[in-house]
């Protein structure tokens, strides 16, 4: 087996090739190139290593994904209370959330390309989750609003939230998932319990949540309506 060389002094001992250097190469390749242009063999000439040693690391093309996505999403700055309300501080977070995603212009492509959400994903939608229990919506207006908001909790527009299982999830499963948030992410642990098909919020009605977003909007434009002329937002 070759050894690495030894530097000579004064010398930077060559970087250990790990997960997360895989990852950064990659993003800073999208953020060049744009996403197509990200391959094993171009991280590999980047990184300047075997191609095969990449796959120590990382399974395949879907795994360093997952890796990017979850990445971009750790990189979300938290937004401390802003004193103005809950709706403010959501506000501020889920543009902070935008700031982050418009400086990788290909990372909602992928975001809604991924199967599963990454762990920081889920402790980003913990947090939104947070601020609307905190205000002392139900549970289940919570989970109404997630759907409503869809991937705008992530910084950009479209479907994000599918909880629409084609069998009812195993609450075994799930009750153990469950406890292995409460204590890092304890309001999507509570979200996972009730969304069971047993649990308090039932199954999830694509139908449902269409018209519940569709009348939020509605009765938002009313009442902006009401209030007199659009003001440009701040």
């Amino acid at each position: 087996m070759a050894r690495r060389p030894t530097p000579t002094p004064g010398e930077r001992a060559p970087e250990r090739l790990s997960r997360a250097r895989i990852v950064a190469e990659a993003i800073a390749l999208a953020d060049l190139e744009g996403i197509d242009a990200v391959s094993m063999r171009r991280l590999a000439t980047g990184l300047g290593v075997d191609p095969m040693s990449i796959y120590h690391h990382v399974r395949d093309k879907g795994d360093l994904l997952d890796g990017m996505a979850d990445a971009v999403v750790a990189a979300i700055e938290t937004v401390a209370p802003t004193g103005a309300g809950w709706h403010a501080d959501l506000r501020a977070l889920i543009l902070s959330a935008r700031r982050e995603l418009l400086r990788h212009p290909w990372s909602a492509r992928v975001l809604e390309s991924r199967p599963q959400a990454g762990p920081a994903t889920i402790a980003h939608v913990d947090r939104v989750l947070g601020i609307l229990r905190g205000a002392g919506m139900s549970l289940e207006l919570a989970h109404h609003a997630l759907h409503a908001l869809g991937t705008r909790l992530l910084g950009f527009s479209d479907s994000l939230f599918d909880d629409t299982a084609p069998a009812a999830a195993d609450p075994v499963v799930v009750a153990a998932q469950a406890r292995a948030w409460a204590d890092t992410m304890p309001h999507v642990a509570e979200l996972a319990v009730a969304a069971t098909h047993d649990g308090v919020l039932g199954v999830c009605d694509d139908d449902g949540e269409f018209v519940f977003a569709l009348d939020l909007l509605l009765e938002g434009l009313e009442r902006r309506r009401a209030a007199g002329p659009a003001q440009r937002p701040a």
